[in-house]
C-alpha cells in the first residue's frame, strides 16, 4: 500500500468511496483515532460495515441495523479480520468518524484526524493480520502527515470517554506501539 499525500488516497487497498464526508476546515491532519466496528456486532466479513459507510445497508436484514439506520458515518480506512484494508474517504477530506469529541482541549476531532476502523469488538482479539496492516498503514499516515506523531494516535475512547469504548479492551496498545517502533526504526536505519 501507498499513501498518495496529494490526493489523500492509498493506492494498493480497495477503494469504497462514501458520501458521508465534507471539506476539512483549513489546517494540519495531526492525529490518528483507532475505532473498532463489526455488523451485526460480533459478526465478521459481513460486507455490511461497508454498505453503512455508503448509506446502503438494507436495515430489514438485521434487527441490530434498525437502530442505526439514520445514521450517516464513515472513516477513511477499514481494516477487516484478515487484513484487508478499504479506504472510504480521501484523508484530505473530513470523514465522520469521531462525533463530539475533544483532544488536548481541542473539540471536533473530525476536522483534524484520520479514523480508521478495525473489524471488531471491545473485548475479542484483533488478528495479526490486522496489526501488520495497522502498522504499515499508520507508518504510511505518519510519512504522509508528519503532525501524527506517536503521541497524536489514540483510542476512539480517549477522545469521547464516557461515550465510546473502542477500540476495546481487547486492542493491545503495547503491542501496536512496539510494531510502530520497530518500523519507524527499520526506515530510519534504511535511509
Amino acid at each position: 500500500m501507498q499513501l498518495d499525500p496529494a490526493s489523500g488516497w492509498c493506492q494498493g487497498v480497495r477503494i469504497c468511496p462514501s458520501p458521508n464526508f465534507n471539506a476539512r476546515p483549513e489546517g494540519e491532519i495531526s492525529l490518528l483515532v483507532i475505532h473498532n466496528i463489526s455488523l451485526p456486532p460480533a459478526q465478521f466479513l459481513t460486507g455490511k460495515v461497508q454498505e453503512f459507510f455508503q448509506n446502503r445497508l438494507d436495515v430489514t436484514e438485521h434487527p441490530y441495523f434498525a437502530g442505526i439506520a439514520d445514521l450517516r458515518v464513515s472513516a477513511h480506512f477499514l481494516i477487516e479480520r484478515d487484513g484487508t484494508v478499504t479506504q472510504f474517504v480521501s484523508c484530505l477530506e473530513r470523514a465522520w468518524h469521531a462525533g463530539v469529541s475533544c483532544f488536548e482541549g481541542r473539540e471536533t476531532c473530525n476536522d483534524f484526524s484520520v479514523g480508521i476502523e478495525l473489524e471488531g469488538t471491545d473485548d475479542l482479539p484483533f488478528t495479526d493480520a490486522q496489526y501488520q496492516a495497522l502498522t504499515d498503514l499508520t507508518r504510511q499516515l505518519q510519512s504522509a502527515f508528519t503532525g501524527i506523531t506517536a503521541q497524536r494516535i489514540c483510542g476512539h475512547s480517549d477522545i469521547a470517554p464516557g461515550r465510546k469504548t473502542d477500540p476495546g479492551p481487547a486492542f493491545d496498545w503495547a503491542r501496536y506501539r512496539a510494531a510502530l517502533a520497530k518500523a519507524t526504526q527499520e526506515e530510519e536505519e534504511q535511509q
